[in-house]
């Protein structure tokens, strides 16, 4: 069922927590190699000088995530973390562009638009990612 909304219909809808002791054990173990493999040049700029960097990169890996459940998809045949990547309008409000097949789902399946929110604590990052198309 396809609901009508402000922007949209509804095309998808994804949430993910990420714990951030865990992330930073993943970050601590394969630190270059995990940094390219997940996130684009412009995420990882986008932390430089950040007193909460470890916090902000655990939340644009959760809108990741999120991306891929509003899409039904998982990683892998073809689909790449960095195919999804999280930057911020100027106005500071998050939002994500897509690479690749991503790209490509996103057209075949009408969508205009993501509504994005991301949250941290010191122990947890969260995402909820909304896919909204302007017809059912």
């Amino acid at each position: 069922m396809k609901m009508p909304m402000a922007a949209g219909y509804l095309k998808g809808h994804g949430v993910d927590i990420v714990d951030i002791d865990r992330f930073s054990v993943l970050l601590n173990v394969e630190f270059e190699p995990f940094l390219s493999r997940y996130f684009t040049s412009v995420e990882l700029n986008s932390i430089i000088g950040s007193s909460s960097g470890l916090e902000k990169l655990a939340g644009k890996f959760a809108v990741k995530e999120s991306v891929l459940k509003a899409l039904g998809v998982g990683w892998g045949n073809g689909i790449s973390f960095v195919d999804v990547e999280v930057y911020n309008h100027d106005s500071g409000a998050p939002a994500v562009r897509l690479f690749r097949r991503l790209a490509e789902l996103e057209t075949e399946m009408n969508i205009t638009g993501w509504l994005v929110s991301c949250t941290h604590t010191r122990t947890i990052s969260m995402a909820s990612v909304v896919a909204v198309g302007a017809n059912p």
